[in-house]
């Protein structure tokens, strides 16, 4: 049985208690480190029950203890996995499941950069798996539990850099040649793809899709990636997604793009019907999943 940890304040999160009734259950996944951190943080601050998620649990407990200071939130739970893991993503998911009957946001944040092409448990390229596939997996399994708390939020962190991707079906996880940057940047235009359909099938579930650049923000991702980069503090880059999990504003919007917590256009190619369903046909495929 895997392991996961929490505080001893985990179990009484799960009672149904007045005082959590009305609370507002997010899951942000990648949150013991750079944006998803800070996107906790501010959640917490907000007084959302928050479920962590990262894939170290001594540094998930360490990084939960600290949020916990910092904001005097008792709300929050984490919960360990190994995104490259189609197993290990499944397995999160019912451990959600099984701890919560609510979800209000789900916000996929985790993500990767690889310099070199290396292969999954599941023999598939890791910057696609994680930060792609990855979400659409953890997504169509929280599904159910999204739809009864609706009205609730999807909210999937691409980037900019999917401006510069192109899509190969003969190449789509590295197996003809691998550019680190082609594949980051083809893992957040899927993840935009993803976005569009999905906000296509959830009309009238009142459950809304979104996505968003978060900026260049000084990470461990932008120094694997570019090296000693400029960027903007991880606390700016969570904004976008703070907002789109709160603000009233969007409370209705759905299958929209979002940067600097306004809504713009996304690359050309995003929106490309055909290769949108071509793409969700093909993740199927990967995940092991089908329309219904």
């Amino acid at each position: 049985m895997r392991v996961w940890v929490q505080r001893k304040i985990g179990a009484a999160l799960r009672k149904s208690s007045i005082r959590m009734m009305n609370a507002r259950i997010i899951l942000v996944t990648g949150s013991t480190d750079g944006i998803g951190r800070q996107t906790a943080q501010k959640l917490a601050r907000k007084g959302s029950v928050v479920l962590l998620h990262g894939r170290n649990p001594s540094k998930g407990q360490r990084v939960m203890e600290e949020i916990s200071s910092v904001t005097g939130s008792d709300r929050l739970q984490f919960f360990l996995a190994d995104l490259a893991s189609q197993q290990q993503v499944h397995s999160l998911a019912e451990e959600i499941i099984e701890s919560y009957d609510r979800l209000h946001v789900l916000i996929n944040n985790a993500g990767t950069f690889q310099p070199e092409r290396r292969l999954t448990e599941d023999g598939l390229e890791t910057t696609f798996a994680v930060n792609y596939l990855a979400p659409f997996l953890l997504t169509r399994d929280l599904l159910p539990l999204l739809k009864k708390s609706a009205p609730s939020r999807i909210i999937n962190v691409a980037s900019i850099a999917h401006w510069d991707a192109q899509v190969d079906w003969n190449n789509l996880q590295g197996e003809m040649h691998y550019d680190a940057f082609d594949a980051y940047a083809l893992s957040k235009l899927c993840i935009i793809l993803f976005t569009y359909a999905l906000a296509e099938r959830l009309k009238g579930t009142r459950v809304t899709a979104n996505c968003l650049h978060p900026g260049v923000i000084k990470t461990k991702l932008l120094q694997a990636g570019f090296g000693n980069h400029l960027g903007d503090a991880p606390e700016k880059g969570a904004e976008t997604s703070v907002y789109l999990a709160c603000s009233s504003e969007v409370k209705d919007v759905t299958g929209r793009y979002f940067e600097k917590c306004k809504p713009v256009r996304s690359s050309p190619l995003s929106y490309d019907r055909e290769l949108r369903e071509r793409l969700w046909r093909v993740s199927e495929k990967l995940t092991g999943q089908d329309e219904s």
